[in-house]
Order: structure tokens, then sequence, then C-alpha cells
């Protein structure tokens, strides 16, 4: 009977002796670190490529996701196009091409007096010209107006500071966009390359924060 409890003594003495072993505990944080640190650099891996994925994301490419309120009918084309090359008259009558403002975003609206939709916007084209005040953005508002209006046209702009007078009565640089627009007003934006990144056809507000983003991403995009 006394011989009973040696194997539970035995148990508990070996459950001590294992519990004092420092070198033991030591080992096997040895082993669990370098596994702990490989997990760790795949994590930040991982973390590193969604940044950079998506930091580096062409700015075009976002574009479709800012068509939304003021912007909805905003198109974007699956691939920039080129710059038409017509003519039209600047400030002081001298002869223009949107070519001679590269290095700008440029947002080109083509209105007339006679278009009710074109007068409507024209005070937030205004406010998207000051909000980008010191960027490299030009808010270009082609006038459509006969050679005989232009006088008329020239004092509705001045009333829309800080907005210039330009104008096209030959609807040359209009018709020359490709695709040729439907009707007026359309707005036509290009990069600071001279590629067509957007246009939206109709009057919108362009003073709105969705049109602000619409630059903003334009004003990103390098090539």
């Amino acid at each position: 009977m006394s011989e009973g409890p040696a194997e539970p003594v035995k148990a508990q003495e070996v459950k001590v002796q294992n519990a004092k072993r420092p070198g033991a505990q030591a080992q096997g944080k040895a082993r669990r670190t370098p596994w702990l640190f490989g997990l760790a650099t795949v994590v930040v891996a991982a973390v590193l490529y969604v940044i950079v994925a998506h930091g580096f994301k062409p700015a075009d490419g976002n574009l479709k996701d800012l068509a939304t309120g003021a912007m909805a009918k905003l198109q974007v084309p699956d691939a920039p196009r080129g710059e038409p090359d017509a003519s039209f008259s600047g400030p002081s009558s001298q002869i223009l091409h949107l070519a001679d403002f590269k290095g700008q975003v440029l947002v080109v609206n083509f209105w007339a007096t006679w278009c009710a939709p074109c007068v409507q916007e024209m005070p937030t084209l205004a406010k998207l010209q000051s909000a980008f005040a010191g960027q490299p953005v030009r808010v270009m508002a082609i006038s459509l107006d006969r050679s005989e209006d232009t006088a008329f046209a020239q004092r509705f702009i001045l009333k829309h500071a800080p907005l210039a007078f330009y104008q096209d009565p030959k609807y040359a640089l209009l018709f020359s966009l490709d695709p040729r627009p439907a009707g007026v007003p359309v707005t036509v934006i290009f990069d600071r390359n001279g590629h067509e990144r957007a246009r939206l056809e109709g009057a919108a507000d362009w003073s709105s924060p969705q049109a602000k983003a619409v630059l903003n991403s334009v004003l990103q995009i390098r090539s």
C-alpha cells in the first residue's frame, strides 16, 4: 500500500524540473522568433503593395469613378484623344491654338449668348477658375456667337471675371473635336500634354466638389 503514490510523485517532479529549465524556454523562443519575423515581413510587404498599387493608379482611370453628382454626365474616353489643331481668337483678337497652352490643364467650354444653359452655368465656370488660382489650370469659355455679336458676348464675359473672352464664330474648333459634340454647352478637359481626358455635354455646376475632384485628378496626370 505504501508504494501506491510513488508514480504521481515522480510525475509532479518532472513538471517541476521542466519549469526550472530556463534554457529550454529560451530555446523555444529562439525557434519562434524567426517564424514571427518572417510573418511580419510578409504582412508589411502586403501592406506596402496595396499602398503602392493605389498610389500609382493612373489618374485617368479614376476619372470614370468621379462621374457622380454634378459630374454624372462626364464622358471619359477609353484612351486619351489628341487635341484639335483648329484656330480660334483670344482676348486681344489674336489667333490661338490649344497647343499654345501646353503645360496647363484646359477646361474648354463652348458657349453662346443665345444658349440659355450656357448662360446659366457660366458663373460656376468663373468660380472654378477662381478656385484653382495660382495653379496650371485655365478655364477657356469660347464663344460661338457671330462676329457681329462679339461686343455683346464680350460684355457678358466681363461680368464673370476672372474668365477671359475667346471666340470661335465659325465653329472651326468645335467641329474639329472627335467625336463632334451634339450641341452646346459642351466642356472638354485636356491634360497638360494636350490630351483630351474627359468631356461633358450639357450644363453642369462646375463649382461643385465633384468638378474640383475631376480637375485635381487631371492635374496629377504627367504623361
